[in-house]
């Protein structure tokens, strides 16, 4: 989840659909059972009334995470996550005066497994408009960042969020040889989604050893497709090692934060559905 400026040099890339204004979304009561999909490998469908930490943990902190945040992300245990009518809920607050660093508290929960390839689908509802501020999230990391750090490691934006472009999503990768900090990141633009605020979209990924294809609400959708370079290495292709997944809410930011933070807007709360991962076979 990081800052993209307003232009996007595109490399390997190829943009396959502009616009959303017809897709079908639905509320969580239309929730299918992935039961019937044999390919089903992994998923957390939300239906407690906790979160299974024996499929999630909590990333806690206060260093801004490398964007200028303002958020805390708290621990286990908070009012920033909860489980509840099936859905996992993740709200971000405002707990100081505002305005500053450490003003604000968030959650930020990471998945203990990780995957490689695969049909990947979460379906998520943003927080309800009330202003610009938010950064909500649903990305991967290449799960060996703690030993070659970030970008080498590789990063997948299955869905990024900017509640001062309201009605609009953002998917994007960054590696080592194409990531913001050299301008070049590849990156689908702020795309039309309307209603996101209201409705759950399901966010896929079609990962695939020679692509990354990124769609929403169903394959025919796509949103981003990404090829493989013919010659290929951990700087350019970091996508063929294990990544794992990552939810959170962030406040300000050198993205969220480019139009101020509206302190009218807490708390905030994005929703989800469900995550699962499929295999391809």
């Amino acid at each position: 989840m990081k800052f993209l400026p307003q232009k996007f040099p595109f490399l390997f890339i190829s943009l396959l659909l502009v616009g959303f204004s017809g897709i079908n979304c639905s509320e969580p009561e239309s929730n299918d059972s992935p039961n019937a999909d044999e390919n089903l490998i992994w998923s957390d469908e939300f239906d407690g009334d906790f979160i299974d930490t024996t499929k999630w943990k909590f990333e806690t902190g206060d260093h801004g995470w490398g964007n200028n945040e303002w958020q805390d992300y708290q621990p286990q245990g908070s009012d920033n996550v909860e489980v509840k009518d099936g859905t996992l809920r993740i709200t971000a607050r405002k707990t100081g005066p505002g305005q500053r660093v450490g003003d604000y508290t968030s959650a930020r929960i990471n998945s203990r497994e990780s995957y490689l390839y695969g049909r990947i689908e979460i379906r998520a509802k943003m927080p309800q408009y009330k202003g610009p501020g938010l950064w909500p999230a649903l990305w991967m990391l290449g799960e060996n960042i703690s030993e070659i750090g970030w970008p080498l490691c590789g990063e997948i934006d299955l869905m990024e969020y900017i509640s001062s472009k309201p009605d609009s999503v953002l998917m994007t990768i960054h590696s080592e040889a194409n990531n913001h900090m050299n301008g070049t990141q590849l990156s689908s633009g702020f795309v039309s989604l309307p209603n996101i605020e209201e409705e759950f979209n399901i966010f896929g990924l079609l990962w695939e050893e020679e692509r990354l294809i990124f769609y929403v609400n169903g394959p025919e959708n796509v949103l981003l497709t990404i090829n493989r370079p013919e010659e290929y290495n951990q700087e350019n292709w970091p996508f063929d090692k294990p990544h794992y997944f990552l939810m959170n809410i962030a406040v300000g930011g050198n993205l969220g934060g480019l139009e101020g933070v509206d302190d009218s807007i807490f708390p905030a709360t994005m929703e989800v559905d469900y995550v699962r991962v499929y295999s391809l076979d």
